[in-house]
């Protein structure tokens, strides 16, 4: 019983801390891991029912807690399961090929020197888009072999784990390296021309994560997010936002992000299609994204083969359809999410500027 009550005790302070409005990596790490603390408070209910000889209040009083706990978690990740309504409709009818667009999400892991797997899947799956995270120098001269298919290319090769590069078989227009709050970590903005003619956003990003050795607080990676998430409010533009975003879909922070965008995730209603880390099997999160508007439909979204990395890389296929507007419904945001995402934009372009007083943030 000793056993089970110590258990009790972790899952309900991993579910308290992670609601605590602290941005500090410590408090933040409770919002990954939710579906382990899940099933480690099955497992503490099961065995104190199973091992409770005697039940005094304060044992009632702790059953009780612990059960709010679980059932708070499992709030948290239903709706990434078959059990809850889809957010996004699946494409129905005769495909049209021309309004497709397909994206390969793919953190590399900068020293993974299998390039050939990564090449190899392009070559099986033929996205139209393909957006490598953590890519170097390296990287980029492994990749010039899919070049002439894909001929529209902005390359950001950095040796700090935040490179990036995205290869188009569908025309970019215009397309910017914004640096917006940090001269390290770089987001690739434009639009893209799908086949129809139609115009459409696409934003890259890959935010540090908070962790004892990359950032010591969200409060950048929240803000990076929220700006985006705010201009795509003011454009009421047709986008796509796609990366490594290191949070899950589950937290605060993405799901605000969701709010004030407007965007939609295919993933709810479905699966979670979990990304990292590849060799810790219950240890995993979706750490990897791909919203959107709601003028699009989902014809597919499936987690891919290992290449080596320690996240596996997502293959998402949309249909745009204007029509899907009456259909979809937007998640809308409160006056009382504005003000919040206004505020976190603040803080993060003044610790920014703190950490970085020489940096011009680019403009979004």
């Amino acid at each position: 019983m000793l056993f089970f009550n110590i258990l009790a005790g972790l899952v309900v302070s991993a579910t308290l801390l992670a609601l605590l409005p602290f941005n500090h990596w410590f408090f933040r790490g409770f919002d990954f891991p939710r579906l382990q603390i899940l099933a480690l408070a099955g497992v503490a209910l099961v065995g104190l029912m199973l091992t409770v000889p005697v039940w005094s209040t304060a044992q009632i009083l702790a059953v009780i807690v612990l059960l709010g706990c679980t059932l708070y978690q499992l709030k948290m990740v239903l709706p990434y399961t078959v059990l809850w309504p889809k957010q996004v409709q699946q494409r129905q009818g005769q495909a049209d090929v021309s309004r497709e667009i397909s994206l390969l999400v793919s953190n590399v892991l900068t020293p993974n020197s299998n390039k050939a797997a990564l090449l190899d899947l392009i070559q099986q799956q033929q996205p139209d888009v393909v957006i490598t995270l953590e890519s170097d120098k390296v990287w980029e001269a492994a990749l010039q072999q899919i070049e002439p298919d894909y001929p529209h290319v902005v390359r950001v090769p950095l040796d700090n784990l935040y490179g990036m590069h995205l290869y188009s078989r569908l025309p970019l227009v215009e397309p910017e390296v914004k640096f917006l709050l940090s001269p390290e970590i770089p987001s690739i903005h434009t639009r893209v021309r799908l086949r129809c003619g139609k115009l459409i956003w696409l934003y890259c990003l890959h935010p540090k994560p908070p962790s004892p050795t990359e950032a010591k607080d969200s409060t950048l990676r929240d803000a990076e997010l929220l700006m985006v998430g705010d201009h795509i409010e003011q454009q009421e533009h047709t986008c796509i936002v796609a990366g490594d975003l290191n949070d899950v879909a589950w937290s605060r922070t993405t799901r605000l992000f969701q709010r004030i965008s407007g965007l939609l995730d295919p993933r709810v209603g479905r699966q979670f299609v979990n990304t990292f880390h590849v060799d810790y099997p219950i240890l995993r999160w979706s750490l990897d994204h791909v919203f959107h508007s709601t003028d699009f439909s989902l014809i597919e979204m499936r987690r891919m083969p290992s290449i080596g990395s320690d996240h596996f890389p997502v293959l998402t296929r949309l249909h745009y359809d204007p029509r899907m507007d009456e259909v979809h419904e937007e998640v809308e945001s409160s006056a009382a999410d504005d003000q919040e995402a206004a505020e976190r934009i603040e803080q993060g372009v003044e610790q920014a500027q703190e950490e970085h007083p020489q940096h011009r943030a680019d403009r979004i």
